[in-house]
């Protein structure tokens, strides 16, 4: 096998990992807009503080969840970029072997998770569905 050969076989294993990735976190979006809407219903329905606190659980983890795969989406990415644009002999200045998929040389040039948590594509989906069940939460201990 050439070494181009080579790349393209390491480049297609890395796009296969980030398209896991992201259908994972689509996934999860789904998931946690399902399970926290039939906890709303429930809440909404008996007015009761317990099901909407319920709710808490599920949109926080969810949210935490979606940051952890968008962040590995992004070490992933950061990956194929440094094995597509590394020499066509030898190996790239990140990576150690030619078929590695590790991203540990990449962390520093990928937001943590914390800073993932907040990023635009997760913070705007999240932070209302959490504020929802805190407003419902607020309204059902209120009745």
């Amino acid at each position: 096998m050439t070494a181009d050969e080579q790349k393209a076989k390491h480049l297609e294993m890395i796009q296969a990992v980030v398209s896991r990735l992201a259908g994972n976190s689509f996934s999860i979006k789904g998931w946690s807009i399902t399970l926290v809407s039939a906890l709303f219903a429930l809440a909404a329905k008996d007015a009761n503080v317990r099901y909407a606190a319920l709710a808490l659980l599920p949109g926080l983890c969810f949210w935490g969840l979606d940051a952890y795969y968008l962040r590995q989406e992004r070490l992933y990415r950061k990956l194929y970029n440094a094995v597509r644009i590394a020499p066509a002999l030898g190996n790239p200045p990140t990576v150690l072997d030619p078929f590695s998929m590790d991203t540990t040389p990449l962390v520093a040039q990928v937001d943590s998770w914390a800073g993932t948590v907040a990023s635009k594509t997760i913070f705007w989906l999240h932070a209302p569905i959490v504020s929802a069940v805190v407003a419902v939460m607020i309204y059902a201990a209120t009745r």
